[in-house]
């Protein structure tokens, strides 16, 4: 399916509120999210950000189609299919589908710097498309299912799993053969902006192997929509550029790109894990039948990547899962930097028990100090040498984070600890104006506002609540901080 090209000028501007409001219930809240989504959603998919991201993300669209789920069932359905269709024929799903009619200026790199069409024609890029030649963290095939989950009919009457679980199998596959640069059965991700948490203080080391290219060869967009301080600094986004364009110029093709930046990521292993069990009943749903795409298939991949990521990934000393750079020694080493990707573990299932305890210990400890010093998970380490508050994924809370978090904290039986994060996350969504991240000490928010991730998790975890009337009082209660963003009136 083609994405619709919709000039994103045909939004309404944003516009805050006045004033603090005394309280605002669940129903206001949910309202409030819906227009996010509205006023994000361009004909085929939803831009994370009018102003900073004005093209589809990768994982930001599987966050978007969980929370549209509640909303609409075929524009969620809508959601996967547009970036599913972008997928290369080597099983890659990219981390951006751009959208040709914004200007090429209004984003950087942009699609001729990627020149995916040309440069990925050898991996299989699609011709009817633009994309980027990186990935992002596989929480597609969990999304897919959930989607499915809130209106089986209509999913069943459109093909929806059908359709996308080839697809699905394909990019699982191209993450397991053609990424296990480590050869120990666990996903490398190649670029510090697949694993998602871009600027992570865990990329620093081995990102210092990185000659930065020319700045004089490009020019930042994202400075333009926010300050200097929240954003990477220009020595790392010159490294983020020489990786990525080192990799256009070998094809895209992992077999011959040398991958000097090569990271063992708990966080996307983790949620290949979830999503193989999500594909195991997908393909119960739709009666798969090989010997490896059925349902015992999936399971097996799943038990075999867990075992993987607790042999490579588990630190007893540190009481979490740390990143391995498969670059520094013989099996790679372990990176001593505390990320939340650490805790992301949480959501895989049938973790070992001593492991569990442990993580529970770690995500209310000093590090992160979740329900004692902080409401909401930091990105990193509160006490390491690195942590700034306000600076992109070195410090400050992410609503995806939290949002996965919490899901594993109720996996494994913690509700009233769920419950409380749950609470803070509705909180902190509204006081901010659904900000990208929030200061995770203050609550503030940082980066973007109206961020489409943060309305639609924060609409999915309203909707998925059994008890709605705690959500009102955390919601009443959270307000009391801040203004919610309201304009616009329903679609």
């Amino acid at each position: 399916m083609k994405p619709v090209p919709i000039p994103l000028t045909t939004a309404r501007p944003f516009i805050p509120a006045q004033r603090p409001p005394v309280g605002v219930t669940a129903a206001e809240l949910r309202q409030a999210a819906r227009q996010v989504l509205l006023r994000n959603w361009t004909g085929a998919s939803t831009v994370p950000s009018r102003s900073l991201y004005p093209h589809q993300w990768s994982w930001d669209s599987a966050f978007v189609a969980i929370g549209l789920r509640h909303l609409s069932a075929p524009r969620a359905q809508r959601e996967l299919e547009t970036l599913m269709s972008a997928q290369w024929g080597d099983g890659r799903v990219p981390h951006i589908v751009f959208n040709p009619s914004v200007p090429l200026g209004a984003y950087f790199p942009s699609p001729d710097f990627w020149r995916s069409s040309t440069a990925g024609a050898g991996a299989g890029a699609p011709g009817h498309v633009e994309t980027s030649g990186i990935v992002q963290p596989p929480v597609h095939a969990l999304a897919a299912w959930l989607v499915h989950r809130a209106d089986p009919a209509t999913s069943r009457r459109r093909g929806f799993l059908r359709r996308l679980y080839p697809r699905l199998v394909a990019w699982h596959r191209y993450l397991t053969v053609h990424r296990d640069l480590g050869g120990h059965g666990l996903v490398s991700a190649v670029h510090p902006w697949e694993p998602g948490m871009d600027n992570s203080p865990a990329w620093d080391a081995p990102l210092s192997r990185i000659e930065p290219a020319d700045p004089c060869s490009f020019r930042r967009c994202d400075l333009d929509h926010g300050s200097a301080s929240d954003r990477p600094t220009d020595l790392d986004y010159g490294r983020y550029v020489r990786l990525a364009a080192d990799y256009r110029d070998h094809g895209y093709r992992d077999g011959d790109a040398p991958h000097p930046f090569a990271v063992e990521d708990p966080g996307v292993n983790a949620l290949l894990i979830a999503s193989e069990h999500a594909l195991a009943q997908i393909a119960a749903e739709v009666g798969a039948q090989g010997p490896e795409d059925d349902p015992g298939g999936h399971r097996g991949r799943a038990a075999r990547l867990t075992d993987a990521l607790v042999d490579r990934l588990w630190d007893e000393e540190s009481g979490m899962f740390l990143c391995r750079d498969v670059r520094a020694g013989h099996r790679g080493e372990p990176i001593r930097e505390l990320s939340a990707a650490g805790l992301v573990p949480l959501v895989v299932p049938g973790l070992p028990h001593g492991i569990v305890r442990t993580l529970l210990r770690t995500v209310g400890g000093e590090h992160f100090g979740l329900g004692d010093t902080v409401r909401l998970v930091p990105s990193y380490d509160l006490k390491g040498h690195a942590f700034d508050s306000c600076r992109y994924w070195r410090g400050p809370a992410w609503f995806n984070v939290n949002w996965l978090v919490e899901r594993g904290l109720r996996q494994y039986g913690h509700t009233t600890r769920a419950d409380s994060l749950r609470a803070a996350v509705l909180a902190s969504a509204a006081a901010s104006g659904f900000a990208e991240y929030v200061d995770p000490h203050t609550g503030a928010g940082r980066g973007a506002r109206e961020f489409s991730w943060t309305a639609a998790l924060a609409l999915d975890l309203l909707s998925r609540s059994a008890d709605r009337s705690a959500d009102r009082a955390a919601v009443r209660t959270g307000m009391r901080v801040g203004a919610l963003v309201r304009s616009g009136t329903a679609g």
